[in-house]
């Protein structure tokens, strides 16, 4: 028989945390390092993808090499760090949280030791039994390892979780390991292209959490 899911796994950059303005912000910093077009953030959602390097490539209308993406990236957080302060929880983060009835957990492709802090400063700490962030110096590749290795850590079946995340990448992640996902549409991806994708898509977090609730296996 199929089951509802018991364990959520959020995704942090443009879901629980409000940060697209300034996301395109320090990508165009990064655009601008190599004379490239300024992206507004409608043009942001429309071709954001992973792995991000392909990404840079479609907009600057060129090929991007592993040592031109790592100069980007740098670039790229540099400027999203002087900026992070300005950057608020969205509106129904804290009570969407609270709505769910399982256990849940956060997987960001933020890093890691820059992620533990900020989740600590919106006061979100306690309400996830494990919080993962990039254990890398170099990100913009898939989740889906990631996802499988949280799950690992966390000792729970991919088939009785559920990811609300806000890009094709996010749920590309949770069905490579067996679970369900829930598209947010207030993140970094245009909402058509979420609903073209045949995902359940949901433009609250609120109702994220009460589509993921809903969701079988």
């Amino acid at each position: 028989m199929a089951s509802a899911p018991t364990h959520l796994v959020w995704d942090w950059n443009g879901t629980l945390l409000n940060d697209l303005h300034l996301v395109v912000s320090a990508t165009n910093a990064a655009f601008a390092s190599v004379a490239g077009p300024t992206v507004t953030a409608e043009e942001h959602r429309v071709q954001f993808r992973r792995p991000i390097s392909a990404y840079y490539a479609e907009v600057l209308g060129r090929a991007v090499d592993a040592e031109e993406f790592g100069r980007l990236d740098t670039i790229f957080h540099d400027a999203y760090r002087s900026g992070l302060t300005t950057c608020e929880l969205a509106d129904d983060a804290k009570s969407a949280i609270e709505s769910w009835q399982g256990t849940q957990s956060l997987l960001s492709m933020w890093f890691h030791e820059e992620l533990l802090p900020a989740v600590e400063t919106y006061g979100l700490t306690t309400s996830f039994r494990r919080v993962d962030g990039l254990r890398a110096a170099v990100g913009g590749g898939p989740k889906a390892d990631h996802l499988a290795r949280h799950l690992a850590e966390l000792g729970i079946d991919g088939r009785s979780a559920v990811l609300i995340g806000d890009s094709i990448d996010d749920a590309d992640a949770a069905e490579s390991v067996g679970a369900t996902c829930v598209l947010y549409t207030g993140g970094f991806t245009d909402a058509e292209r979420l609903r073209a994708s045949g995902r359940p898509v949901a433009d609250t977090l609120t109702e994220a959490v009460a589509l993921a609730g809903q969701l079988r296996r």
